[in-house]
């Protein structure tokens, strides 16, 4: 019984430790208890945290790459390189069909004919086709009636020629030719005013709505007796706008000789244009009739 007593039996001090340390141990728990409550609400806060910088994060990466993606100018789609037709979304074939009519002389003058050569599906066509600039004689053209646009293959026997230099010939000349109307010839006159005279009669097939029949004639009654004198600008030292004047040279290629001037400083050789990434080359005897490298 003494031992038992022992064990129970406290003085005053002893009871007041016991106390204290009760209700430390009280307060300790109660501590533990908010401190985990605490701990959560945190957790769910950094969670939210979190969750909306990496929502930043990707927003920042999607304009990131919308940023990247190549943007499209007007251009005209008869001069689509390889490298073009790949960043309008073009497949390898499509491309090839349209290089291969081009390379036959003949051009593209809506986005109907434009799908018809190629075969482009209809949402590669309705993403691009707003894009397509054609010369503004072409959509004048659409304006009219079919009936303004039929040839009439009349004999003009009774016509002779003032002169057979067809950067010389006049309206009345070129409506000498079996075919040649007054529309036909106003567009031969106005094309040829457009490049500063006809530097080889190949130029004639850029010529839109002259049949293939009627294109032999007139090659076959004129020839090139003089070289017209065009006057050439600087690569170098021209601006935006004078290049972009240039004839074959539409926004997308001046822009790119502009960057590609940027890069080099200076070019030293008109023949440099062959090294800018998507150059025409099939176009590159014409474009250098009209810049020079000083």
């Amino acid at each position: 019984m003494n031992i038992f007593k022992s064990h129970f039996w406290y003085n005053k001090n002893q009871r007041n430790g016991i106390f204290l340390l009760v209700i430390i141990i009280a307060l300790f728990q109660v501590l533990i208890f908010f401190y985990k409550d605490s701990s959560k609400d945190l957790s769910i806060i950094d969670n939210a945290r979190t969750l909306a910088f990496y929502k930043k994060i990707d927003s920042l990466k999607l304009i990131a790459l919308e940023s990247r993606k190549p943007k499209l100018y007007p251009f005209n789609p008869n001069y689509i390189t390889d490298y073009k037709g790949v960043q309008l979304g073009m497949s390898i074939n499509e491309i090839d069909k349209l290089l291969a009519y081009r390379n036959r002389n003949q051009f593209v003058n809506s986005k109907e004919e434009f799908q018809k050569v190629t075969n482009v599906s209809d949402s590669l066509l309705n993403r691009i086709a707003p894009y397509f600039k054609f010369p503004d004689w072409v959509t004048k053209q659409k304006t009219s009636t079919s009936n303004s646009t039929i040839v009439k293959y009349t004999k003009n026997q009774n016509k002779t020629l003032s002169t057979a230099d067809i950067n010389k010939a006049t309206l009345e000349d070129f409506k000498t030719i079996d075919g040649v109307g007054d529309k036909i010839s106003a567009r031969i006159i106005k094309y040829r005013s457009k490049l500063q005279g006809f530097s080889m009669l190949s130029q004639l097939d850029e010529i839109w709505g002259v049949k293939p029949e009627v294109l032999v004639k007139i090659k076959q009654t004129f020839k090139l007796v003089e070289l017209p004198y065009i006057q050439k600008v600087n690569v170098n030292t021209a601006s935006f706008k004078e290049i972009l004047k240039t004839p074959y040279v539409d926004y997308e290629l001046c822009k790119k000789i502009f960057e590609y001037r940027d890069e080099v400083a200076e070019l030293q050789n008109i023949s440099q244009l062959k090294n800018i990434s998507g150059f025409p080359l099939d176009l590159y005897d014409r474009i250098v009739l009209y810049l020079v490298a000083k």
